[in-house]
């Protein structure tokens, strides 16, 4: 998430300001620029390219739902303005995409349902039951809400790879765009663990849980873009069908 200082203060926990400021680090702000730039790459195909060939509505859908549950919190807490800004943009953007995707003319023509067809309620449901059961608190319905968004944006990106697993070649710019998501996500490993040896106390076990296995559902794409990059930032990606 872009700050996990949102959530409710504990007790001995420092100012919020000061640990937002703790927080920044290099690793951090670049996933955050990744996670930017996945968007731009998506927008640019969609508005630009006006195709949204490739492109999962059902992933974009769970992303909303990630997005809007977990800064829903941007009603009444305040962290930082650079929290603020990308919280809004995040929100804006993702309900743009599923939108666009939706009723946009002549994006809507362009996705293909049939090919987009994974299951989301077997994403849901369990993790909607264990943002109820494994939460930080579980007298606080927000608790609850933030850690269903945390383990819904963990799977959230399977509907894509099953579609592109069942197309068997990536066009350039959804390949991209999906890079950009996988190194948004690695290196918000790399900012955990910077956090882990540098703050006292810091420990975010769900997060770091649901953004391991988020992770390793990358794996086997990067293995396939790293691939067929090798002849060329412009080649298609090829995946086993």
């Amino acid at each position: 998430r872009l700050c996990e200082a949102d959530r409710p203060q504990k007790l001995r926990e420092p100012p919020r300001s000061h640990r937002c400021l703790a927080m920044m680090n290099v690793f951090r702000f670049a996933g955050d620029m990744c996670h930017i730039v996945s968007f731009i790459l998506l927008l640019q195909k969609i508005v630009r390219g006006r195709s949204a060939a490739g492109i999962s509505l059902r992933t974009q859908e769970l992303y909303a739902i990630v997005f809007c549950a977990r800064y829903i919190d941007l009603l009444w807490n305040f962290a930082s303005m650079y929290n603020v800004i990308l919280k809004v943009c995040f929100i804006g953007a993702s309900l743009a995409i599923v939108y666009l995707i939706r009723f946009g003319n002549p994006q809507k023509n362009t996705y293909n349902p049939d090919v987009d067809a994974f299951p989301v309620q077997y994403l849901i449901v369990p993790c909607a039951v264990l943002g109820v059961a494994v939460c930080h608190d579980h007298r606080s319905p927000f608790e609850m809400v933030w850690a269903f968004s945390i383990y819904l944006e963990a799977v959230a990106i399977l509907p894509q790879l099953f579609l592109l697993q069942k197309q068997g070649e990536v066009e350039n710019l959804t390949s991209h765009y999906v890079a950009a998501l996988g190194a948004y996500r690695g290196l918000y490993l790399l900012n955990w663990l910077y956090r882990y040896f540098t703050e006292p106390d810091y420990m975010q076990r769900i997060v770091w849980v649901a953004g391991l296995v988020q992770t390793a559902l990358y794996c086997d794409f990067f293995y396939h873009y790293y691939q067929s990059k090798k002849g060329g930032m412009n080649q298609p990606v090829k995946l086993p069908v």
